[in-house]
């Protein structure tokens, strides 16, 4: 049907929530708790002096499941809002561990520092993007 305005049933910033909320989860249950490689746990070293890298693990779960549980509420702004905020806990407090370590321990971890940053600097630009407006509000047919 040409021409038929279709609407999309998932926007796609909480598109974005369910997918890397469901992939923060695996991570946490799959690749910390389950089985954490050494620079990880090297890595973080300074946060697991005072947290098990295990409630470590099981945060990434908690904020991944918050995430896509935000994403999949139409209509809940402020859930949203809570959304993007469980994915850029756990983001940045990798970052800043990383960054820590390559500072101090641990040189090789400046990589990963890098690589969580600007993940959490992803997050948020993406927290503050608008949906675009539906095919009939949009100038010039676009």
């Amino acid at each position: 049907m040409r021409g038929a305005t279709t609407r999309r049933p998932v926007s796609r910033r909480r598109a974005f929530l369910v997918v890397i909320g469901t992939g923060w989860a695996l991570y946490g249950g799959l690749g910390i708790i389950g089985q954490p490689r050494y620079g990880t746990a090297r890595g973080l070293a300074g946060v697991t002096r005072y947290i098990p890298l295990d409630t470590l693990g099981w945060m990434w779960v908690a904020c991944g499941v918050v995430a896509a549980v935000a994403g999949l509420l139409a209509g809940y702004p402020r859930a949203q809002a809570l959304g993007y905020a469980a994915l850029g806990v756990p983001a940045g407090l990798w970052a800043g561990a990383f960054a820590a370590a390559s500072a101090t321990s641990y040189p090789a971890a400046v990589g990963s520092a890098c690589g969580w940053g600007s993940f959490t600097i992803g997050v948020l630009l993406v927290s503050g993007m608008d949906d675009p407006p539906p095919p009939h509000l949009r100038k010039g047919g676009c």
